[in-house]
Protein backbone atom coordinates (compact mmCIF):
# COMPACT_ATOMS: atom_id res chain seq x y z
CA UNK A 1 0.00 0.00 0.00
CA UNK A 2 2.89 2.26 0.73
CA UNK A 3 4.34 1.59 -2.86
CA UNK A 4 0.87 2.87 -4.43
CA UNK A 5 0.12 5.51 -2.08
CA UNK A 6 4.52 6.89 -3.18
CA UNK A 7 3.08 6.74 -6.75
CA UNK A 8 0.07 8.89 -6.28
CA UNK A 9 2.62 11.29 -4.82
CA UNK A 10 4.55 11.39 -7.74
CA UNK A 11 1.73 12.17 -10.19
CA UNK A 12 0.38 14.80 -8.10
CA UNK A 13 3.60 16.61 -9.34
CA UNK A 14 3.04 15.99 -12.58
CA UNK A 15 1.88 19.55 -14.34
CA UNK A 16 1.25 19.64 -18.27
CA UNK A 17 1.36 23.45 -17.63
CA UNK A 18 4.54 23.79 -16.39
CA UNK A 19 6.53 21.08 -17.68
CA UNK A 20 9.49 22.26 -16.50
CA UNK A 21 8.84 21.50 -13.38
CA UNK A 22 8.20 18.03 -13.92
CA UNK A 23 11.45 17.22 -14.87
CA UNK A 24 12.10 15.76 -11.50
CA UNK A 25 9.84 13.30 -11.66
CA UNK A 26 10.67 11.70 -15.45
CA UNK A 27 13.18 9.41 -15.23
CA UNK A 28 15.94 9.95 -17.93
CA UNK A 29 14.67 7.53 -20.31
CA UNK A 30 11.26 8.32 -20.20
CA UNK A 31 8.82 7.75 -23.25
CA UNK A 32 5.15 9.27 -23.82
CA UNK A 33 3.15 6.79 -26.15
CA UNK A 34 0.55 8.54 -27.69
CA UNK A 35 -2.38 6.70 -29.64
CA UNK A 36 -4.96 8.61 -31.51
CA UNK A 37 -6.12 7.50 -35.00
CA UNK A 38 -8.24 10.66 -35.10
CA UNK A 39 -4.59 13.32 -35.04
CA UNK A 40 -2.54 10.83 -36.88
CA UNK A 41 0.18 13.08 -37.17
CA UNK A 42 0.62 13.15 -33.44
CA UNK A 43 0.34 9.74 -32.79
CA UNK A 44 3.98 8.27 -31.67
CA UNK A 45 6.23 8.02 -29.33
CA UNK A 46 7.75 11.44 -27.14
CA UNK A 47 11.31 10.70 -25.79
CA UNK A 48 12.23 12.50 -22.42
CA UNK A 49 11.50 15.93 -21.19
CA UNK A 50 11.86 17.46 -24.77
CA UNK A 51 9.64 15.22 -26.40
CA UNK A 52 6.75 15.56 -23.75
CA UNK A 53 7.08 19.25 -24.42
CA UNK A 54 6.73 18.64 -28.06
CA UNK A 55 3.79 16.94 -27.48
CA UNK A 56 1.86 19.62 -25.59
CA UNK A 57 3.08 21.72 -28.06
CA UNK A 58 1.93 20.27 -30.76
CA UNK A 59 -1.69 19.69 -29.24
CA UNK A 60 -1.11 23.35 -28.67
CA UNK A 61 -0.81 24.21 -31.54
CA UNK A 62 -3.56 22.06 -33.22
CA UNK A 63 -6.07 23.32 -30.32
CA UNK A 64 -5.62 27.38 -30.97
CA UNK A 65 -3.76 26.84 -27.40
CA UNK A 66 -7.64 26.15 -25.81
CA UNK A 67 -5.70 22.02 -24.79
CA UNK A 68 -6.57 21.44 -21.24
CA UNK A 69 -6.14 18.17 -19.40
CA UNK A 70 -8.58 17.98 -16.27
CA UNK A 71 -7.49 15.58 -14.03
CA UNK A 72 -10.83 13.35 -12.67
CA UNK A 73 -9.48 10.21 -10.70
CA UNK A 74 -5.83 8.43 -10.06
CA UNK A 75 -6.46 4.51 -9.11
CA UNK A 76 -3.00 2.40 -8.00
CA UNK A 77 -2.22 -0.66 -9.94
CA UNK A 78 0.43 -3.07 -8.05
CA UNK A 79 3.88 -1.67 -7.50
CA UNK A 80 4.70 0.17 -10.78
CA UNK A 81 1.09 1.28 -12.43
CA UNK A 82 -1.13 4.30 -12.22
CA UNK A 83 -4.12 4.78 -14.19
CA UNK A 84 -5.23 8.59 -14.46
CA UNK A 85 -8.86 9.54 -15.87
CA UNK A 86 -8.63 12.88 -17.45
CA UNK A 87 -11.34 14.92 -19.61
CA UNK A 88 -9.57 16.83 -21.99
CA UNK A 89 -10.78 19.97 -23.36
CA UNK A 90 -10.55 21.85 -26.66
CA UNK A 91 -11.16 23.93 -29.34
CA UNK A 92 -10.25 21.25 -32.83
CA UNK A 93 -11.69 21.81 -36.44
CA UNK A 94 -13.75 24.74 -35.50
CA UNK A 95 -15.11 22.60 -32.52
CA UNK A 96 -15.18 22.58 -29.09
CA UNK A 97 -14.96 19.30 -27.59
CA UNK A 98 -14.39 17.45 -24.10
CA UNK A 99 -12.59 14.28 -24.87
CA UNK A 100 -12.56 11.01 -22.12
CA UNK A 101 -8.84 9.46 -22.08
CA UNK A 102 -6.97 7.30 -19.74
CA UNK A 103 -3.10 7.71 -19.28
CA UNK A 104 -1.27 4.54 -17.47
CA UNK A 105 1.77 5.37 -15.96
CA UNK A 106 4.37 3.26 -15.26
CA UNK A 107 6.39 4.80 -12.22
CA UNK A 108 9.48 3.19 -11.21
CA UNK A 109 11.60 4.50 -7.99
CA UNK A 110 9.52 7.67 -7.98
CA UNK A 111 10.19 8.60 -11.57
CA UNK A 112 7.98 8.07 -14.19
CA UNK A 113 9.64 6.25 -16.94
CA UNK A 114 6.51 5.55 -19.23
CA UNK A 115 3.46 7.05 -20.26
CA UNK A 116 0.25 5.66 -22.50
CA UNK A 117 -2.13 8.40 -22.92
CA UNK A 118 -5.56 6.81 -24.67
CA UNK A 119 -8.01 9.00 -25.74
CA UNK A 120 -11.57 8.15 -26.59
CA UNK A 121 -11.84 9.58 -29.79
CA UNK A 122 -14.99 7.80 -31.01
CA UNK A 123 -17.04 9.34 -28.41
CA UNK A 124 -15.79 12.63 -27.87
CA UNK A 125 -18.01 14.98 -26.60
CA UNK A 126 -19.00 18.08 -28.81
CA UNK A 127 -20.04 20.92 -27.48
CA UNK A 128 -20.73 23.44 -29.68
Amino acid sequence: MKKQQSNIKVLKRFDPTNLTATAEILAEDFVWHYFNPELPEMQGDYLGLEGLIDFFKGMASRSGSTFKVNPISNTPFGDEFVITHVKDSMILNNKQMEIDAIVVWRIIDEKVKEAWDIPAVYTAKIIQ
